[in-house]
């Protein structure tokens, strides 16, 4: 799979601008603030639907314009295939393959791009959340109809806290959004388990070169007990449900579930979060993003886009090297960063160049 060329239009900070890549390496040059990150934020979003910087969409629009329009040409099994991405106050989202309206997960599934940014390396340092949504990103990427499982357990919740916060409450009806939040909860919980046991072996080794001989682990904390099948997940989360139901009245909000689980991260049996250096846990991350990369095209049997965002200025040498020693022949990779200063002349030798400045390309070599 490659990106051939894509055409922004009143996306972010550019009115009109037409990018066409290389097959192989590009890199994307410019000062702070000049819309590097915006060109890789929009590959991003037609592969997810989603921005990895807002949750709110009408962001994506150039100031004073009523729509943003992301259009797209790659090749895909042999096959040229065009995206079109639109977001407008107005209409909303309208998705179309090859001039065709087509559903979120059909369009989603079409382009797979694993994104490694500055914020990934403040991963172990942030909160639960952050990691909750690393994880969910990863999982949308291999298993498609993951996301669907998300909005419909994060709609039950939203209506269950909707009944707790009423000053007269309908347990029976609390039985029940507690009942339909045990079956997809427990989906959810499976499906990270199983992820992170399998990236967790690809990251160990990474992880092991990288350090030179420490060892990583990676662990699910759910706010119930952890269990071998869906159906004893399934039932462990409704009887802690049931078990806090009284402290949920109390509270008026969902304690217990998959959105307020953990992954923690440990270094030769010490919890990272709270012991590792700043350096053992960029480790953690560059060797997460790596195994992302090995995962979802062993899963999918597609390499994905790898999106580098600025990530290179806050490794240091050897964790640099290690990443673009990583990056295979057949991986097409989009690097934004400040100038060329950080790559050497082999790497440079066959890529291609754009310069950004102030939402225009103003400069490709």
């Amino acid at each position: 799979m490659k990106l051939k060329e894509i055409n922004l239009k009143n996306y972010r900070n550019y009115d009109v601008e037409k990018l066409e890549f290389n097959s192989g390496k590009n890199l994307i040059i410019g000062k702070n603030a000049q819309g590097k990150t915006n060109i890789l934020e929009s590959i991003y979003v037609l592969s997810t639907l989603k921005s990895p910087r807002t949750s709110n969409s009408t962001e994506l629009i150039k100031f004073n314009k009523e729509e943003a329009e992301v259009n797209a040409s790659l090749e895909k099994n042999n096959t040229e295939i065009e995206l079109n991405f639109k977001y407008g106050f107005e209409k909303k989202r309208e998705l179309k393959v090859n001039n065709l309206k087509t559903t979120s997960s059909n369009f989603k599934n079409i382009i797979k791009t694993v994104l490694f940014s500055t914020n990934d390396l403040l991963l172990l340092r942030g909160v639960p959340q952050d990691r909750r949504d690393w994880l969910d990103r990863a999982i949308s990427q291999i298993y498609p109809l993951y996301d669907e499982k998300l909005s419909k357990y994060e709609k039950i919740r939203v209506q269950k806290n909707n009944l707790l916060k009423q000053d007269s409450l309908n347990e029976n009806l609390l039985d029940v959004y507690n009942e339909q939040m045990s079956i997809t909860g427990s989906n959810i919980v499976f499906l990270r388990q199983k992820f992170l046991k399998e990236i967790e072996i690809i990251s160990k080794q990474k992880h092991y070169k990288i350090s030179e001989g420490e060892k990583l682990e990676i662990k699910y904390v759910p706010t119930f007990n952890n269990a071998s099948s869906i159906e004893e997940t399934a039932e462990n989360f409704k009887k802690e449900l049931e078990e806090n139901k009284k402290l949920e009245i109390i509270k008026k909000q969902s304690i217990i579930g998959p959105h307020r689980d953990d992954i923690c991260f440990y270094i030769n049996e010490k919890d990272a979060l709270k012991y590792a250096s700043q350096g053992q846990q960029r480790t953690v991350v560059l060797s997460l993003k790596i195994s992302e990369l090995e995962m979802l095209k062993d899963k999918t049997g597609e390499t994905p886009i790898l999106l580098l965002d600025d990530v290179l200025a806050e490794l240091d040498d050897l964790r640099q090297n290690f990443l673009l020693n990583s990056i295979e022949k057949d991986t097409q990779t989009i690097i934004t960063s400040v100038d060329t200063l950080l790559f050497d002349k082999e790497f440079l030798k066959d890529v291609k160049i754009f310069t950004v400045e102030n939402g225009k390309i103003i400069n490709t070599l």
